[in-house]
């Protein structure tokens, strides 16, 4: 059964791991990698990658990409999102924080920072606009 909007955007704004896709060019499938995001119902959506990594040059090129985030419990539901990219800006600790702070336990997000701000490089946040939306709930298999 498809989600409703609200459903939708509720199960988007939880903390899950999502799956990237980009396209990767001519002769090449898609770029799909797990990444962490940001998002806030009837908002935009924004990740945070590393500054000129493949990722962050083919959504360029793309000038979009799409966000797939699933869970199997209670019951199989997912949520795909696709859009256009709608600003790419350096990436701040604030960021970088925020981000952390969604996926960590309070006790971890710190260290995270830190590390990540001493060995990751550069980075830019992408922010991409909710265009076409595909979602299920399956319920129990």
């Amino acid at each position: 059964m498809a989600l409703t909007r609200e459903e939708r955007e509720q199960f988007l704004a939880e903390p899950h791991i999502a799956a990237l896709a980009v396209d990767a060019g001519e002769g090449r499938a898609p770029l799909t990698v797990p990444i962490w995001y940001q998002y806030a119902p009837g908002g935009d959506i924004w990740i945070h990658t590393g500054k000129g990594s493949r990722k962050h040059e083919l959504i360029a090129k793309a000038g979009r990409f799409t966000l797939m985030v699933d869970r199997i419990e209670p019951t199989i539901r997912y949520v795909s999102v696709e859009g256009p990219v709608t600003s790419t800006v350096p990436a701040t600790s604030a960021h970088l924080t925020e981000m952390a702070s969604r996926y960590l336990p309070p006790e971890k997000v710190d260290g995270y920072v830190e590390f990540a701000e001493a060995n990751h490089g550069e980075a830019v946040i992408i922010t991409v606009r909710p265009e076409r939306w595909v979602s299920s709930d399956l319920g129990n298999i």
